[in-house]
């Protein structure tokens, strides 16, 4: 049987959890983020290859050039390697319907040629696509290896299967994407296990033709029965976003909690909300986007509480024009953030071959708050990560962990070693090296120091 602890009593952490997720707090987690993907990958093929039981994931886009570290092949290559071994080996691919069949360019969504391909190689793996609701995405990226022994580990984050992806920290080279995840063991795997069974078992196209592949994709899953032991000491919610709608198994929620998915799930909107509002000191972002006022006001409020704020994000957007009239209202209040002292918008590029800056796609989707608390995973700040798309974050608490991350960031992105100052020095150091490497972008200085450089709020439209 399932075992829940009151979560009133569980922790006496200045930044809050969200009651409004549909699971619990968990204390005794082993958290470890991963940053880039080409040590993210390592380690989640370490893990598939150490694997005793199964190996389950979430995929949302998939390049035909995708290949993992080390020689290690593609994704397929892997997996199937697991699978002929007697791992039991299950993926659930996104199938973008018909508002956003657009997508599908870089996914695996069964067409005849994936079929065709699967023939081919004879996979082991059992796959079942899953649209999402109309116009939106199954965006989830998780792997689950071992769910429900004794060693079970998940990692989940918001790398694609993206050949631009497969870089190493630095980013020397051209088209890189700068990417996180983390690595989770502990009890709050059970929940990761949790919402692959919920999704394996209603899958959109289970029962369509072509909607899944392999002898036993068939079969449904079994809803875990218990919590892994404890392995660490970070706090731990997994936290979602999921339509309305999307799940109406009324068993599919894990015992002992009172929530109906069938209304869905908004915590990772919720929880960055909070966690703002909560924040006293220093608040780090990374995100793809940030397109949603709600969001923007928690930020205006703590820049005026006198909270320190970075915000990393792609110095080069996707940009749709022209630019609608509500969207340039939001624009400018986004833009008044940067009337503050502590706020600052940056971008980062590395070296390319020819010796000169390359901009580098930040697709990380991460909040660090005062050294203490951060959440990690898909969820873009946009209204279709935070009100429709199926997203999963990792939100912890272990001031240790946290504030590793952070020194492993900023070394990344400053080329300087933080570990001996607070996370508010931090930041202030991050303005001012960003804007050092700024003005030694106008005049063509590549010769920065790290990859940041300061963005104009007023000009970014992305």
């Amino acid at each position: 049987m399932m075992q829940f602890v009151d979560i009133v009593t569980m922790t006496n952490n200045v930044i809050p959890f969200v009651q409004s997720a549909s699971y619990p707090i968990r204390p005794g987690n082993l958290v470890r983020p991963l940053i880039d993907g080409e040590p993210a990958f390592r380690r989640i093929c370490e893990t598939i290859e150490a694997a005793q039981k199964s190996v389950w994931v979430t995929v949302t886009f998939m390049w035909g050039d995708f290949e993992m570290p080390d020689g290690r092949g593609g994704t397929f290559d892997v997996l199937d390697r697991a699978a002929a071994r007697g791992i039991d080996v299950r993926v659930i691919f996104w199938r973008p319907e018909a508002k956003t069949e657009g997508l599908r360019r870089n996914a695996f969504w069964g067409s005849p040629a994936h079929i065709d391909l699967l023939n081919g190689r004879r996979s082991g793996v059992k796959i079942r696509w899953d649209c999402a609701h109309p116009g939106f995405c199954q965006h989830q990226k998780s792997w689950l290896m071992d769910a429900g022994i004794r060693n079970e580990t998940a990692f989940v984050g918001g790398i694609n299967l993206n050949p631009h992806s497969m870089v190493t920290p630095g980013h020397n080279g051209e088209g890189h994407n700068h990417d996180v995840y983390v690595e989770l063991a502990g009890p709050s795997v059970v929940d990761v296990h949790h919402n692959f069974v919920q999704r394996w078992n209603e899958a959109s196209e289970r029962l369509a033709e072509n909607g899944r592949w392999g002898t036993g994709s068939e079969a449904t899953l079994q809803f875990p029965t218990q919590v892994s032991s404890a392995r660490g000491s970070a706090v731990v919610q997994i936290q979602r976003t999921i339509h309305q709608g999307c799940y109406l198994d009324g068993q599919a929620t894990p015992e002992g909690i009172s929530y109906d998915i069938a209304s869905g799930e908004q915590s990772n909107f919720d929880q960055y909300c909070a966690a703002i509002n909560a924040a006293r000191g220093s608040i780090y972002m990374e995100n793809q986007y940030v397109d949603v006022p709600e969001i923007v006001d928690c930020l205006h409020r703590a820049l005026t509480r006198g909270v320190d704020v970075v915000l990393l994000m792609p110095a080069e957007p996707d940009v749709g024009l022209p630019i609608p009239p509500e969207r340039q209202t939001f624009l400018k209040a986004r833009a008044e953030l940067g009337t503050f002292e502590g706020f600052m918008l940056a971008g980062i590029a590395g070296i390319g071959v020819d010796g000169r800056r390359k901009s580098i796609y930040v697709h990380a989707k991460l909040m660090l708050i005062d050294d203490e608390w951060a959440t990690v995973g898909s969820c873009n700040l946009h209204r279709f990560s935070l009100f429709g798309n199926s997203e999963m974050n990792v939100a912890f608490s272990e001031p240790h962990t946290v504030r590793a991350l952070r020194c492993e960031l900023l070394r990344e992105h400053l080329d300087q070693d933080t570990s001996d100052i607070s996370d508010r020095d931090a930041l202030q150091l991050f303005r001012k090296i960003a804007r050092e490497n700024r003005r030694k972008y106008e005049v063509g200085d590549h010769a920065w120091e790290g990859l940041a450089f300061e963005l104009d709020p007023g000009k970014y439209v992305g």
